[in-house]
């Protein structure tokens, strides 16, 4: 008999987001952030949608306190919103940048974590708070200019 308790139910997750400026969305998310285009499709009435790729997708959820803490460590303030969208890329300052220029607001520059990674916070399209964040478990404390104070060591 095989044990189906561990099978995973789910599938794929995705967050669908209302868009008022869907191209401006789209341009930002796919061209300058880099999320592939998987699929696009349009209906009645002005009716659009695409679908992109964004790599492993997880559910986190946290209570009112984590939130808190996760706001000061990255930002030094409380800021998010409910939801926030957090990305995964290999250059969060690269990242950062990139997403400015394509008109994103930084919330706050890339800081380094007490969980050993760099994490900027950016206003994007369609009305999202994003966290950017580079994974550093292989860099020294301090290689990264991170702001003193704010990046959780002081």
């Amino acid at each position: 008999m095989v044990d189906d308790s561990h099978v995973p139910v789910v599938r794929q997750l995705r967050l669908v987001v209302e868009a008022a400026d869907h191209e401006a969305a789209v341009a930002f998310f796919r061209d300058a952030l880099g999320l592939p285009e998987e699929a696009a499709f349009s209906g009645d009435g002005d009716a659009r949608v695409v679908i992109l790729d964004a790599g492993r997708a997880t559910l986190e959820i946290a209570n009112p306190a984590q939130k808190r803490m996760i706001d000061e460590v990255e930002v030094g303030r409380q800021v998010a919103p409910r939801i926030r969208v957090a990305f995964e890329v290999d250059d969060a300052r690269a990242t950062t940048a990139r997403l400015v220029a394509a008109g994103a607001n930084e919330i706050a520059p890339p800081t380094r974590t007490p969980w050993q990674s760099l994490n900027s916070r950016l206003d994007a399209p369609a009305d999202l708070q994003i966290t950017v964040f580079e994974e550093l478990r292989d860099e020294p404390a301090g290689s990264d200019g991170a702001h003193p104070g704010r990046d959780g060591n002081g």
